[in-house]
């Protein structure tokens, strides 16, 4: 309803401004806003005041000419000028109601649109070090990107999500001495574990696994050997868990990069050859350097140090590039809070090679807390004391877990209630959500085997555009909008947040309200109207990865 709306008044301003009634101006898009008080109306426009501002006319003279345009359209119930010259508009209530056309025409594809007309965009999440388990910060960024993902692809871009695997570095070398070491103990060796090692479990597990394979072969060869050995074992042995884990998760990516590639591939060589053309590449104190600050970086950027070895940014500079040569127009990465630092220099690098400023986006996820009882759960990555993904969803399932990581903004910290999670009641939202679609299932089986089946064409849908009735339809019809403001913003949040509103008007409305009733045609009408209700449940949840019982 309210792109119907915005193309109407775009249509109405043009006409007014090719039959001279008021000054040509540019106009930008989102002319319209849902405002907060609805006695307002349905819809609020500034359009007359920002005309009048360029065209330096009095607002409320150009209010009155766009609103008497307005007046004479179908769709208005009510059209008014307020404050300054602000327009409210009301919209008639049977045009609300034709939405449940739309739905039951649509079925799941009510919602998709394309509004992002086909532009290649790539999506980077998770992306963790194969050096041990996802853990439950992890599964935030998994589930936000996975989501976000998904609803860009409902509303028209061309998305490829994409894991990159940070094979390469210090990380990876820690990891392959840890596990040697601890393998080394099992043979009975002494050793003394080096506090910059990982401490988990499930490096003394790989070092199980590792003997069991390789018996005592691997202490015949060099320390440097064996290490490599158990590096590539580890890495490969951990990154299967973490793809076993994001299956389980509903998460499953387009690609898989590995960093090692742009080693193999000459690329990152080749990137520096071609920050040396531009003139982006110096040397000071015998140190490689980026000039980032060309591009409204703080400072110049390291890309290989005083020995000769390169910074862990060096590798996301030819990364990076690959992702433009790739042809995406828009590259959005999801990463910890703590690389709130590194988003300007990324920023340099697409710029530095091409691309818009504004085709690179960081979504910054903050931090989980687990609570158990009451008590936070104590965690440490570095003591290996930490709730990985996999134990979450054991214990409270998929579908609550992902709907859990988008119950606040990405940026914003979450707290991860675990016996929240694990309640069957209304005070769990993801159970209340789907027991407003298995309830909805139930009510249409009902009225099935009772011979009400509608056909939308032969219902008298005017019965439904006053009350309880107009209120979930309302709701019903925001729904492609909030998805393209979902993208627009990059707030896969907002879905979360309107399920929650809608099941509340859904249960609202039903215990308020019969369905079935003693009024034969008003019991069709509403039959088509919770179906619609189911219908949308369903898309939203599904946009989401979570499944919608038809019994609970």
């Amino acid at each position: 309803m309210k792109a119907k709306v915005e193309t109407l008044l775009k249509d109405t301003i043009s006409q007014l401004m090719k039959n001279g009634d008021i000054p040509e101006v540019e106009i930008n898009d989102d002319l319209i806003e849902t405002p907060a008080n609805k006695s307002f109306g349905d819809f609020a426009t500034n359009i007359a005041m920002v005309i009048a501002s360029k065209a330096k006319r009095k607002p409320r003279d150009v209010a009155q000419i766009v609103v008497n345009a307005l007046s004479h359209q179908d769709m208005f119930d009510k059209v008014d000028i307020a404050g300054p010259g602000f327009i409210n508009l009301s919209i008639k209530p049977i045009s609300w109601v034709n939405v449940l056309k739309d739905i039951h025409r649509e079925k799941e594809k009510f919602g998709i649109s394309t509004y992002g007309a086909g532009k290649k965009v790539q999506v980077e999440f998770v992306s963790a070090n194969p050096t041990g388990p996802l853990h439950i910060g992890h599964g935030r960024g998994a589930a936000v990107g996975d989501i976000l993902a998904r609803i860009l692809a409902a509303t028209g871009f061309d998305v490829q999500k994409e894991y990159y695997i940070n094979d390469v570095g210090n990380q990876m070398k820690t990891l392959g001495r840890s596990v040697y070491l601890r393998y080394m103990e099992l043979l009975g060796k002494d050793i003394e574990f080096p506090k910059e090692g990982y401490q988990g479990d499930y490096i003394k597990d790989l070092a199980s696994e590792l003997k069991q394979i390789h018996g005592e072969k691997l202490l015949a060869l060099s320390q440097d050997e064996a290490i490599e050995i158990a590096k590539d074992f580890a890495g490969n042995k951990i990154l299967d868990g973490i793809k076993e884990d994001l299956d389980i998760f509903g998460v499953r990516f387009d690609n898989w990069f590995s960093e090692e590639t742009l080693f193999k591939q000459g690329k990152v060589e080749d990137t520096f050859a071609k920050l040396k053309e531009k003139g982006l590449l110096y040397e000071h104190e015998g140190a490689l350097w980026f000039k980032s600050t060309e591009f409204g970086d703080e400072k110049d950027r390291v890309v290989k140090k005083q020995d000769g070895l390169l910074t862990y940014f060096a590798s996301d500079i030819a990364y990076h590039r690959d992702k433009i040569d790739r042809g995406f127009e828009r590259v959005i990465d999801i990463w910890g809070a703590d690389h709130h630092g590194y988003v300007p220099r990324i920023t340099a690098v697409l710029e530095a090679f091409g691309a818009d400023k504004d085709s690179f986006h960081a979504l910054l996820i903050q931090l989980v807390s687990l609570v158990r009882g009451g008590v936070p759960v104590s965690m440490s990555t570095r003591s290996g004391e930490f709730v990985t993904l996999r134990e979450i969803l054991d214990e409270v399932g998929k579908d609550v877990t992902r709907y859990f990581f988008l119950m606040r903004r990405a940026d914003s910290q979450l707290e991860f209630d675990i016996d929240l999670a694990k309640k069957r009641s209304e005070e769990n939202p993801v159970f209340y959500i789907q027991y407003a679609h298995a309830r909805i299932c139930s009510i249409l089986k009902k009225a099935a085997e009772a011979g009400i089946t509608p056909e939308i064409k032969d219902v008298d849908l005017a019965l439904l555009t006053t009350g309880d009735d107009l209120e979930l339809i309302k709701m019903l019809a925001a729904y492609p909008n909030m998805l393209i403001a979902c993208a627009k913003a990059l707030e896969p949040h907002r879905i979360s947040f309107y399920l929650m509103e809608l099941a509340s008007s859904f249960h609202r409305f039903y215990n308020k309200n019969k369905v079935i009733t003693d009024n034969k045609n008003l019991t069709s009408a509403r039959v088509i109207l919770i179906d619609a209700a189911r219908q949308v449940i369903a898309n939203a949840l599904s946009l989401m990865g979570i499944e919608a019982p038809e019994v609970m």
